[in-house]
């Protein structure tokens, strides 16, 4: 099987709820991440073969096919083709699956797995909550689902306060995570770990959300989400604008463009399991990656694990024995935000980039994805 590669990655600073990116298109913030790859990698435009962009909640400014869209606005001429796909927080993670996955079969030799939220433009949830409130349809889940599963909707707070419950995980724990989360992505800010991977957009090329007076005192006056439970703002990621893409390429492609690969993608893996308490499927996912690699988690030297919520990184951590000295090195989504749709890029940004500043060779990346599913991603450092 041919070798996919991947040449740079980058993201935008993540963009709070109503801040620096609130008056950014969703397409233009994509765009931008495109324009930024083309200019730094000195590619011809015209040999892109594709774009792939994970997009969750495709309504409104972030509908008619946001993908295509953001080739438009980009500098990338109309003849490239896009496609937008939907693997809920997973989206962009999966794109980086599908751009790898052509390369490998050799149907493609360049190809953008890219992403986008705008989660101040287009809300959580509004894809559910329009149709609703202007009395059309019933919703996503049939009666046939409910009944199979015995629930009337599938939320993941409900599936996070599960977690908790299930991997004893108390609330001072998941406060005491979170505390670490912000405290890692401060240093990583304030020693510039990020400079590399973040695309400026206009003024705006720090991430936002980071507290850098975080205290476990006032994570522990936060309010639960719901009454008796462990969860609250504080220990679960953080609402979030913002855009991500990664050049994948083949060694054809590499050749013919003078590229210079930054890693190699070395194991794909996507699994399924319990849709209702749905988070914690990374965990399986984890083990069936590295079984199919001939790895252990000892050979890995860094993780990615999507910080959701607190439980999520914590239960797999124990779960498949990891290193917490290798997980989430410069924060997570609890400090620098979630921006559904493009975390999966952004992470994989995250992790290529911290790879070349620890002398790591081998990462792994994961993250829970809506109805139960989990993407891994493996790469070896090569430059």
């Amino acid at each position: 099987m041919a070798e996919a590669y991947i040449i740079d990655a980058v993201r935008t600073a993540g963009g709070r709820r109503g801040g620096a990116l609130k008056d950014w298109h969703p397409v233009d913030l994509g765009a931008a991440v495109l324009n930024a790859l083309v200019e730094r990698t000195g590619i011809d435009p015209a040999a892109v073969d594709d774009v792939i962009a994970g997009c969750v909640s495709q309504i409104g400014e972030q509908s008619c096919h946001v993908g295509r869209n953001m080739v438009l606005a980009s500098k990338l001429p109309d003849s490239v083709p896009a496609v937008t796909i939907d693997r809920q927080c997973g989206s962009s993670q999966q794109s980086v699956h599908f751009a790898a996955q052509a390369i490998m079969s050799g149907t493609q030799d360049l190809v953008i797995a890219a992403g986008v939220e705008s989660m101040t433009r287009v809300p959580m949830g509004t894809p559910v909550f329009l149709p609703l409130q202007a009395g059309i349809g019933t919703g996503p889940w049939p009666k046939s689902v409910q009944d199979r599963y015995g629930v009337t909707e599938f939320t993941q707070f409900r599936g996070a306060e599960m977690m908790a419950k299930k991997y004893r995980l108390s609330r001072k724990k998941l406060d005491a995570f979170a505390l670490e989360s912000h405290r890692k992505a401060a240093a990583a800010t304030q020693a510039g770990a990020f400079d590399n991977e973040i695309v400026q957009i206009g003024d705006h090329r720090s991430d936002e959300g980071i507290r850098y007076d975080a205290s476990l005192e006032a994570l522990a006056g936060l309010k639960t989400l719901v009454p008796d439970g462990v969860i609250t703002a504080g220990n679960a990621s953080q609402i979030c604008d913002g855009a991500s893409a990664v050049l994948i390429a083949s060694e054809a492609a590499v050749k013919a463009h003078g590229l210079k690969p930054l890693a190699r993608i070395d194991q794909l893996t996507v699994t399924a399991g319990d849709p209702v308490i749905m988070l914690d499927e990374p965990i399986r996912a984890t083990r069936t990656a590295l079984e199919k690699s001939g790895r252990r988690i000892a050979d890995i030297d860094l993780y990615e694990v999507n910080e959701a919520f607190a439980p999520v990184p914590l239960a797999w951590l124990r779960e498949v024995g990891g290193d917490p000295e290798k997980l989430n090195v410069h924060g997570g989504a609890i400090a620098l935000g979630h921006p559904l749709g493009a975390s999966g890029a952004k992470l994989m940004a995250t992790l290529v980039h911290a790879l070349r500043r620890h002398g790591g060779r081998l990462g792994l990346q994961t993250m829970c994805e809506g109805g139960g599913i989990a993407n891994v991603t493996i790469i070896e450092r090569l430059s």
